[in-house]
Order: C-alpha cells, then structure tokens, then sequence
C-alpha cells in the first residue's frame, strides 16, 4: 500500500479501462481520432504499469527503459495526435507547426543539431499543410509521428545505462531519466512538448468552438504568417469573454456536452504535464498523484461527452448497460474553424 505502488496501480487500471472503452467506440464508429487516442492511453497504461511493477518488485533495466519509452515519449505525443486528427479542418496544424518548431530549438542543449533540423522540416510540412490542404495535417503528423517513435524505440533500448540500468529519487521512489544519456533525455520536449500542447490546447479550442461565444475581437487579415497569430490570438481573448455567456447556457442546461468534456480533457492534460516536467528539477513528490488525477479527469471528460458516449455498453458487445438522450451528440469529430 505504499504511494509508489498503489498509485501507479490505479492509474494503470484506470487508464487501461479508458483506453478500452475508447478503442470500442472507434469499432463502432471509425473515427481516427478515437484509435489514436486509444494508442495513447495503452502507452499511459503500459507506462504506469511498468511504474508499479518497479514499485512492487524491484526496478529492473527493461522495466526501467519500457517506462521511459512510453511515458516521456509515447503518452502525450500519442493522446496530441489525436487531437490533430480531430481538429483536422481546422487552422490548428499552425499552432502545432510553430510549437514542432520551438521545441526543436530545446533539443540544441544536447549538442546535436540533426533533431532541430528535423523538426524544422516536420513544422514546415504541417505549416504547408494547414496552408494549402488541411486535411493533410494529421496524416503528415501522423508520419512524422510514427517515424520519431521508432528512432527513439532504438534509442531508448540500445543506449548504455550505468549500473545498476535505472536511476530513482531516493526519497520519493519516483523514477526519473538521469540514467539515460543527455543526448537522449533532451529528445522528450520534442514529443512532450507539441503533444501537451495539441491535447490541452486542443481540448480548448474544442470548448471553445461549441460554446455560445462573446466575439470582442475579430481578424479577417489573410496573410499567412499574421493572420494565423492574429487568429490565435483572437480565440484567446474572445474564449475568455464567452467564459460569462457558457456559465449562463450550463446554468439553463443549454451547454453542448462537447464544452465541459474537453475542459475535463484539457485538465487532465495540464496535471500530469506539470509533475511531470516538474521531475526534471529534481520536485518529484506529485509524479505519482499527478498521473492518476490527470487520467481520471480524462475518464471523466470522455464520460462527459455524450459524442464519444451517447450510451455505456460492455466493450465489444451489443449489450447496452446505459443509454444518454443524445440530441446534442451530432458528428463533431471534425469541426471547421
């Protein structure tokens, strides 16, 4: 019953019972996103798994280079690209692009710059993409995606560690990356980054599109490069001036199901995402805690959402155990902005 093993227990549990529950749905209704983010939450699944067979047995090295692997580079790029896929009509590959592009600079403190290169090259093809055929920016991420995931799989799995092949805090029991060489540990932004980035951002712009909405700022410029921040910037400010109107509309019950489902969504992205990131300065003592809050308020928000949910049935079955009224759940898998 000690933190490092019932915690990680939980979230595994709970991931895995997500990631389920989601692949059913994309059985039912092949919608890409949904088999993308099933991927992810497997790799949420499998990485706090490995963390609770190091807590309850002992770290051992393939345990050690599995949680790596999945957790600092398969969960948040995995659960962001499905993010891309579903806002895929969208102007959104921009924001992706230029985070691609930035974190990529990230990766120059380990004195190589082969992975900055390559990310300015993927960041321009999603920024082309968006531009002229948006409906190419998901499947170009896609590959970008795949190809990164199998370097770093080689990576990961060949790459000397010290002895003995694992490294943890001493107080928390937390793992952490140090025993990975700095040429490696510096890779993880370039997926971390863009994919907490899509998931949260993502979930946002998600929200914001189907609430009722308070516009303070318009841009209709068409230039490329200052329209696009412009734009940017607009849904910022006109989402936080519609904040008021959203209460009034869940108040009267008129909210679309989609707007606190992805709010829940975008939560459960930030919380792990900061304990996390937080681990790399050596604070390690919400890691645990912060992956299970983080997975429940995902849980939560696909619950939430009567589009991905409109009725809970066991998995793979046509066995119904609870059917939602589902006049609000049109197809948003792909919605224009």
């Amino acid at each position: 019953m000690q933190p490092q093993v019932i915690l990680p227990l939980l979230t595994a549990i709970l991931a895995a019972i997500t990631a389920v529950a989601v692949f059913d749905q994309w059985v039912r209704r092949r919608r890409p996103y949904q088999i993308v983010w099933a991927l992810g939450l497997t790799w949420y699944a499998l990485a706090a798994a490995a963390e609770f067979l190091g807590g309850a047995n002992g770290w051992t090295e393939p345990v050690y280079r599995g949680w790596y692997l999945f957790g600092a580079f398969g969960v948040a790029a995995w659960l962001g690209l499905g993010t891309v896929f579903l806002l895929r009509r969208t102007r959104f590959g921009y924001v992706v692009a230029a985070v691609v592009f930035l974190s990529g600079l990230i990766t120059l403190a380990g004195g190589n710059p082969i992975p900055l290169v390559v990310a300015a090259i993927g960041a321009l093809a999603l920024a082309l993409a968006t531009w002229r055929r948006r409906e190419l920016v998901a499947p170009v991420a896609a590959v970008l995606l795949v190809a990164g995931s199998a370097a770093v799989a080689w990576l990961v799995w060949t790459a000397p560690l010290a002895p003995p092949g694992f490294a943890l805090d001493t107080t928390t029991l937390v793992p952490i990356g140090s025993a990975f060489p700095e040429q490696i540990r510096v890779l993880s932004p370039l997926f971390n980054i863009p994919g907490a980035v899509a998931l949260v951002g993502g979930a946002l712009f998600s929200a914001y599109i189907f609430m009722p909405k308070t516009r303070v700022l318009r841009v209709t410029t068409t230039v490329p490069v200052i329209g696009a921040i412009g734009r940017a910037v607009a849904v910022v400010v006109n989402f936080v001036a519609s904040i008021p109107a959203a209460i009034g509309a869940s108040r009267r019950g008129e909210l679309h199901s989609r707007v606190p489902a992805t709010l829940l969504i975008a939560l459960g992205g930030i919380f792990p995402s900061i304990t996390s990131g937080l681990t790399r300065f050596d604070i390690t003592w919400g890691h645990f805690l912060g992956e299970l809050v983080g997975v429940a308020l995902i849980f939560a928000g696909f619950l939430v959402s009567l589009e991905v949910f409109s009725d809970l049935r066991i998995p793979f079955t046509g066995i119904v155990l609870v059917r939602r009224p589902t006049s609000d759940a049109v197809d948003t898998s792909a919605p224009r902005a």
